[in-house]
């Protein structure tokens, strides 16, 4: 069977209201929650004759893995979405976050796009290829992960599972607009904290103002100079100082001060190199400046991600997009970073980032994905499958 016959078995209604379902069970990160999401995608699997189980990671906190069999002939097809979504904000919304409502051909939700509108089509796309009884050259996995949106918990623990060590290839579901990323970048979030001495604020001389310390540090990091080479479709790397804290009192000399900053990195550089120049910026300033004390702390720490767009899996994907969608697609590069960098650093495999949602949209109040977009990806998905695995 070909593309177009294994689609001609979807049940649209049916493919909708999963992913309304998957929107309706409230997995924001903090805390996740995950688990009763994975158990559900585990039984829906189940129901459709595919193997799954779930793992447990910590408490309501869960993976789910469901495997198509293949021949051995091939190496195995990896389908990964994230099951975590962010808060909802402050903002209001027009329609309830956790709803899955339907409105002008768009289903609003709170991860529609990012990224359970993309895990939800690799369901439907798996179910209906196991029901077209193909036979495949290699297993095909169906991954949802817990944590993402944080520490990447469940992609970390997902590395360690046997059903891993037999996969060639990638594709994660995180929103693309229908559009191919072979590239992502990196992501180095670090914490600065400066601490000092209190005193009363008509009487600065008797302090050590952790502030003034900060500031310091905050010239530094402005002035910090990137050792890298422009890349073609990701640009230049950037820094960004997203949060500070400090002081309790007006009239208090601050003895403590925080900042954060975001840094987004690109193939070729070395993030634990930046993570150098950084505590090498803070020996200085001790060095040079009586009683400045700074600690830095690595909160996040994520690999910049590039398959080469010369790869045969990427040549598969423009292929499998030409059959099932009629588009030419060019390999695109993307600024935020997703759990490809996991996937791709540690089993060394290539990897791409397709799927219906709006990157645009992602964290944004009245997040939808476009339910024609969502069927699409579902025949992509259905043809990449049979590009690679057949």
């Amino acid at each position: 069977m070909n593309v177009d016959e294994i689609y001609s078995l979807l049940e649209q209604e049916k493919a909708i209201k999963l992913l309304q379902q998957m929107l309706q069970m409230n997995t924001t990160n903090p805390p996740g929650n995950e688990e009763p999401l994975a158990k559900f995608i585990s039984n829906y699997l189940n129901e459709h004759e595919i193997e799954s189980y779930i793992d447990e990671l910590e408490v309501m906190r869960a993976n789910v893995i469901g495997v198509i069999k293949g021949n051995g002939e091939n190496k195995d097809l990896l389908f990964n979405g994230h099951l975590d979504v962010v808060p909802t904000g402050e903002s209001k919304w027009r329609h309830d976050p956790f709803s899955g409502v339907i409105e002008d051909g768009k289903i609003y939700g709170r991860g529609a796009s990012d990224m359970k509108g993309g895990l939800a089509a690799m369901i439907i796309a798996a179910c209906l290829v196991k029901k077209a009884d193909i036979e495949l050259k290699g297993d095909l996995l169906i991954t949802g992960t817990a944590g993402e949106e944080f520490d990447s918990i469940g992609a970390k623990d997902l590395l360690t599972k046997e059903c891993l060590k037999n996969v060639g290839v990638a594709v994660i579901a995180e929103p693309s607009e229908l559009k191919l990323f072979t590239a992502t970048k990196g992501t180095l979030w670090l914490s600065f904290e400066t601490f000092g001495k209190t005193a009363h604020g008509s009487m600065p001389e008797y302090g050590n103002n952790a502030i003034l310390q900060m500031n310091k540090l905050i010239t530094k990091i402005n002035e910090y100079k990137f050792m890298y080479k422009q890349h073609p479709l990701l640009g230049h790397p950037t820094i960004n100082i997203g949060t500070l804290e400090g002081g309790v009192k007006t009239n208090v000399v601050p003895d403590h001060c925080k900042i954060t900053v975001d840094i987004r990195t690109i193939p070729g550089q070395d993030n634990e190199t930046i993570i150098t120049d950084m505590q090498n910026i803070i020996n200085d300033l001790t060095r040079e400046n009586e009683g400045f004390n700074c600690s830095l702390k690595v909160i996040n720490n994520r690999h910049p991600v590039e398959t080469d767009i010369n790869d045969s899996f990427v040549s598969m994907a423009i292929k499998a997009a030409k059959k099932s969608l009629g588009k030419d697609l060019i390999p695109l590069g993307v600024n935020f970073y997703t759990d490809a960098s996991i996937f791709v650093h540690n089993l060394k495999i290539p990897a791409i980032i397709f799927g219906p949602g709006d990157e645009r949209l992602a964290h944004q109040p009245d997040e939808y994905v476009e339910t024609q977009k969502y069927l699409d990806s579902i025949k992509f998905y259905i043809s990449i499958i049979l590009e690679y695995l057949t």
